[in-house]
């Protein structure tokens, strides 16, 4: 029999909370998340892009100056040491930093919140000054639902309410390091928490709101551009409504989702291929992929950070990205596609702590341009390539990430153009579509698994209580699909009155039902805390574990 741990609220607390409602709360503790991460991301994003600005420089030397190109492999190894020895004290810093985000959003793994940020705010920074093919996007998110979960707890909130706010933290934390406030917010009921409640809504729009205004006023102070990101794009000659336009689009759309499940596979070989290096006890494997980003970066510069230059440069016809070699057109985009692709790849599959968010629109975008020179042969005007360009690099995002909402607003936000609205979502449906004939699951989730099977997660064990509804409980008089509840807890019967039923997504739950909670729960989970900060008082003092 497993213990239930009360849930620790002294009585000013609550109160406190039943005095203000959780409305009041979210919204209140909301501007302070959304605050504190706006401060912190938008200083990570201002040294980020110093740091790549600056990596472009020295390896433009290194270039002129091959005979000293041994000490920037000498400089790349002990980067790797080092960020391989953060990792390994800081396990939850390792990728992207959206993983285990999410997986605390969804009350799956629970970390430290200022050693994570502390922790990837100096390491990803490290692999970008390093020139390795590192966004501050993903960083970003980690960044800002630690935030969150520090504003929570130094308020002393409820596990509920952290989950909320470790949301709103990293959607802020999206938002300021695309200045993209819309797919910040979709980004919460997308791919975050993957449902819409109001609850959800308001902790990610007040947080969002809060972080972009402090963005925006820091970005002025340090007179900073606070614009879009991709104003090179233009979209004023081409006819979107042209029909034969759409067929370019799905043929462009259809080859860059194989270009997408190519890279997902890819990656997850790669991991693969990773967990069995265990020089150095696992420090060892960053080796590779800092190594490779050097050579990789001293072929050509496009290669290197995140891509929003190499982006950038894509805009009305390409005519500024900078050539390979002196190579023509297509062998340049051909290039700097496979080395972004490879090094992005051994990135992730390495555990780099470092960003793949950007590179992977980079990726998308780089695919998209060589499609757009095809389809120029095949008479394409050359009005729609921009369009094209911008439409591949959301279905890139889309085929591996499975949040094509957020893909279709992420573009239109940073181009800040809605002409290419339409077809974009069809040439993105078309790219879901593939990843569901490939049975791909979302890249995010699959990484998050993997990180949980590694040993995040404990052994779990059943289990089954039951909660009478109160009427102040978050619950009440709500449907069971705008009620968040924790991870892989289920509500499977209600009691109301002599009636006994199994309940559906449309049952309202009402003050004085009796229901019960089933699920597989680790040991030390804080599930039970949460069930009663949204249901009410559980019927008993225990909670029953099957053998």
């Amino acid at each position: 029999m497993l213990h239930m741990r009360e849930p620790r609220k002294n009585e000013k607390h609550l109160h406190f909370r039943r005095r203000l409602g959780n409305g009041a709360q979210l919204v209140l503790v909301g501007v302070l998340t959304g605050a504190f991460a706006g401060v912190l991301v938008t200083l990570y994003t201002v040294l980020a892009s110093m740091a790549e600005e600056f990596s472009r420089g020295y390896y433009g030397f290194f270039r002129d100056n091959p005979a000293f190109v041994p000490l920037l492999f000498l400089a790349l190894a002990l980067g790797a040491v080092i960020a391989g020895g953060i990792v390994r004290f800081l396990p939850y810093i390792r990728g992207s930093g959206i993983p285990q985000t999410e997986g605390s959003m969804r009350g799956l793994m629970r970390f430290s919140w200022y050693r994570s940020l502390t922790g990837m705010f100096a390491a990803s920074l490290l692999c970008i000054f390093l020139g390795l093919s590192a966004g501050s996007e993903g960083p970003s998110i980690l960044i800002g639902g630690s935030a969150g979960a520090g504003t929570s707890e130094t308020l002393r909130r409820s596990a509920l309410i952290r989950r909320y706010q470790v949301t709103g933290g990293a959607c802020a934390g999206l938002a300021v390091a695309f200045n993209a406030p819309l797919t910040g917010i979709a980004f919460a009921l997308e791919e975050g928490q993957k449902r819409f409640t109001p609850e959800v809504f308001v902790s990610s729009f007040v947080s969002v709101a809060a972080a972009v205004i402090v963005r925006n006023v820091l970005y002025a102070g340090f007179r900073l551009p606070v614009g879009a990101y991709f104003t090179t794009f233009s979209f004023a000659q081409a006819d979107m409504l042209a029909p034969m336009f759409y067929v370019y689009v799905v043929f462009a759309a259809v080859l860059v989702a194989l270009a997408g499940v190519a890279f997902y596979y890819a990656l997850f070989a790669a991991k693969k291929l990773f967990a069995g290096i265990r020089f150095w006890k696992g420090v060892g494997k960053f080796l590779i992929p800092f190594l490779l980003a050097g050579a990789a970066g001293l072929v050509t510069a496009n290669v290197m950070g995140g891509g929003h230059a190499f982006i950038a440069s894509l805009g009305s016809g390409a005519s500024g990205v900078e050539r390979v070699f002196s190579s023509p057109l297509w062998a340049t985009l051909l290039i700097v596609f496979f080395l972004k692709f490879c090094v992005t790849v051994f990135n992730m599959g390495a555990g780099v702590p470092c960003g793949a968010f950007i590179p992977m629109l980079a990726i998308g975008a780089g695919a998209g341009a060589l499609v757009s020179l095809l389809t120029a042969r095949m008479g394409m005007p050359a009005a729609y390539a921009d369009a094209l360009i911008v439409i591949c690099m959301a279905v890139f995002f889309t085929t591996l990430v499975r949040a094509p909402v957020t893909g279709v607003l992420l573009t239109v936000e940073l181009t800040w153009n809605f002409a290419f609205l339409l077809p974009a979502l069809i040439g993105v449906a078309a790219g879901y579509l593939i990843g569901d004939v490939f049975r791909l699951k979302p890249v995010y989730d699959r990484l998050l698994e993997d990180m949980l099977a590694e040993g995040g997660v404990g052994k779990t064990r059943p289990f089954a209580a039951e909660y009478a509804v109160t009427a102040h409980s978050p619950a009440a008089g709500r449907t069971l699909r705008d009620v968040l509840l924790p991870a892989d807890v289920r509500i499977t019967r209600v009691r109301r009155g002599e009636k006994l039923f199994i309940p559906d997504g449309n049952t309202a739950l009402l003050a004085g039902d009796t229901v019960l909670a089933e699920g597989d729960l680790e040991e030390n989970s804080d599930a039970p805390v949460q069930l009663a900060e949204i249901l009410g008082a559980p019927k008993d003092a225990q909670k029953s574990a099957k053998p």
